[in-house]
């Protein structure tokens, strides 16, 4: 049993982890597409292979969350996230080789890091600071986003100092130091004993499946739609607001005022999330706002600034709401890292198809209202699935039977 004092370091210690990785799980993304066109000319890359580019790293998003948990429980928590960041390092320094295969697999290896760190935030703010779920995932959520919105303004910064390899490698640094900051952690938890629920005493162990969990479900398709409008609306609202009379400029820093709104979003509303009893109220707060947005687009588009900050607002709300269940209904550690994992892995692969749709939408009609419409109609199912996800209970693992919702109804988190 350790000491009060090595119980605090270790605390203190594993915070210090947490930050480092949060800040590594955005950069080795968002810093590629600026310096996409370069990379293009330098491996001669197809239209259709710099596609994929693109795509890939949030496709193995998808992937590799599904198969965190189960690394989890075979090394532990502390160990999966040291896996995680020295692959994800891997990646970053493989992508500079010159070689088109080593790109491609370097951003595999990336989007793999990258997904399984993702898994296992909430699961460390659960076991480690279960009396800071709310602040502690608004500090992972917003570090995210300035880690992302930093590689990405930085890329061609150091593409001019250096090359696309500095734009690209320099990121392989912090993830390196974060990957010898978990070392330790992963040391001591080798030995750690299983995780039981300190305040239900009858809660479920993590045995069982959450593939029969409504709630679970619920959760999960919370989370795609708000990743799909967030995706959709990021890839696509330039070239509709170019479109509608924006200058070419002004329509792209559009993207960047609804990243930046929700920076502060990020932390806040978790802050918020964690102290209800009920989150409900904020999920019809925030899909009447994009139901104001979108309608918005279809009426007054000239309007745009107008929408872009209701955006913002949104999807600044909405994904972190998502992240703050994972914790809010599980009852263990364990638990969280499995509903993340299938959460985050249904979620990421289910936003996906929303860029592709809305835009094969808008090649095949000629005109935008359809694809908007579409987005519309994808809010009812954000919205049922989010009632069910934000009302008081726990997930519940079975083996025989879905889970009666109500079932160990938890208090509001101390924050």
């Amino acid at each position: 049993m350790p000491t009060p004092r090595i119980a605090r370091f270790t605390a203190i210690w594993t915070f210090v982890g947490l930050v480092l990785l949060t800040l590594n799980l955005r950069a080795a993304i968002t810093g590629v597409p600026p310096v996409l066109g370069e990379l293009q000319g330098t491996f001669g890359l197809t239209g259709v292979e710099a596609g994929v580019l693109a795509t890939l790293p949030e496709l193995c998003l998808g992937i590799f969350s599904a198969l965190t948990p189960v690394l989890a429980r075979r090394i532990g928590t502390q160990a999966a996230i040291t896996v995680a960041l020295l692959v994800l390092t891997i990646g970053l320094l493989l992508r500079v080789v010159p070689a088109q295969a080593a790109l491609f697999t370097g951003t595999v290896l990336a989007g793999a890091g990258i997904a399984t760190g993702n898994v296992l935030v909430p699961a460390v703010i659960k076991r480690v600071f279960p009396r800071h779920v709310g602040p502690l995932t608004g500090l992972a959520m917003m570090l995210m986003s300035v880690s992302g919105a930093a590689a990405a303004g930085l890329a061609v910064p150091l593409d001019h100092m250096g090359g696309w390899r500095l734009s690209l490698v320099v990121w392989a640094a912090p993830s390196l130091i974060a990957a010898l900051v978990w070392c330790p952690l992963a040391l001591r938890g080798r030995k750690q004993p299983p995780e039981r629920p300190a305040d239900h005493a009858d809660a479920p162990t993590p045995e069982g499946s959450l593939l029969r969990s409504p709630l679970a479900w619920s959760i999960t398709v919370f989370m795609g739609m708000t990743s799909l409008m967030f995706y959709t609306l990021t890839a696509w609202l330039p070239q509709m607001m170019s479109d509608h009379g924006f200058a070419p400029a002004t329509a792209g820093m559009m993207n960047s005022v609804i990243i930046i709104i929700g920076i502060p979003l990020g932390f806040v509303v978790p802050v918020v999330a964690a102290r209800l009893r009920d989150q409900r109220p904020l999920v019809v707060g925030v899909v009447a706002l994009m139901v104001i947005g979108l309608v918005g687009l279809l009426l007054a588009p000239g309007a745009g600034w107008v929408w872009v900050a209701v955006f913002g607002v949104a999807t600044g709300s909405a994904f972190p709401i998502a992240l703050t269940l994972l914790n809010l209904r599980s009852p263990t550690a364990a638990v969280t890292a499995r509903l993340s994992g299938m959460a985050q892995s249904g979620g990421y692969l289910l936003a996906a198809t929303g860029p592709l749709t809305f835009g094969v939408l808008h090649s095949v009609t000629g005109a935008w209202k359809v694809s908007v419409w579409l987005l519309l109609l994808l809010v009812v199912p954000e919205l049922v699935c989010g009632l069910l996800a934000a009302r008081p209970g726990l997930v519940r693992l079975s083996t025989t039977r879905p889970e009666g919702h109500t079932e160990h109804v938890p208090e509001p988190a101390d924050t």
